[in-house]
């Protein structure tokens, strides 16, 4: 039997810059290699945090509303926006709750915490266990591609423009050599007063 978290394709990427933070992720929702959309977007906005979900994509689609139930209750009882190491653990105690049954999805959160400014990324494994990170963290069938390319590629205290050109050029080298994943992609930049959001087109086979 094949991994369900590989059935349908796709890949997450996060990045950390100075005093900035970029995600992203591609557009392909597939049936092994079978492409069935191009617009299937895999990263997700609560405030200024967001969740990049790759894995089986009924899940994806479940947990993205599941959270964003969660973040709305937060946020009418805290009367604050979630910052993104509280939704990091909210990630982690969602996932674990499921464990006997788990979502087949690996989450990838980034965010900036807007009392400090401090960037933050995070992964997941898909029963919540955390990853803390302070470069870089993957996700989805193209993580080995995107592991080489991003160690390839990042640096320490990239500007938002450079690090926009490097996410972007790990995220489409990866999904080149990955069947599953690709169709274009989708790239947030994240600063503590802005939040800048780019449509990259590829090819489409």
């Amino acid at each position: 039997m094949s991994n369900p978290s590989e059935i349908n394709g796709g890949s997450v990427v996060a990045m950390v810059g100075k005093d900035c933070v970029a995600i992203g992720c591609d557009l392909r929702l597939g049936m092994q290699s079978l492409t069935i959309s191009y617009d299937f977007p895999k990263v997700f906005q609560f405030n200024n945090t967001f969740l990049g979900l790759t894995g089986l994509a009924t899940d994806v689609v479940t947990l993205s509303e599941v959270f964003r139930y969660k973040v709305n209750l937060y946020n009418l009882r805290e009367e604050r926006d979630i910052q993104p190491e509280t939704f990091a653990n909210l990630v982690s105690s969602t996932l674990y709750e499921k464990r006997f049954g788990p979502y087949f999805v690996g989450p990838v959160v980034a965010g900036i915490n807007a009392n400090t400014g401090v960037p933050f990324i995070a992964g997941f494994d898909l029963i919540g266990c955390i990853n803390y990170a302070k470069d870089f963290v993957v996700g989805g069938t193209s993580s080995d591609q995107l592991f080489g390319m991003c160690e390839s590629l990042w640096e320490p205290n990239l500007e938002p423009d450079d690090l926009f050109e490097t996410i972007s050029q790990a995220l489409l080298n990866a999904q080149d050599r990955d069947a599953i994943s690709g169709c274009g992609a989708l790239i947030y930049i994240i600063t503590k007063d802005k939040i800048v959001k780019r449509l990259l087109k590829t090819r489409q086979d």
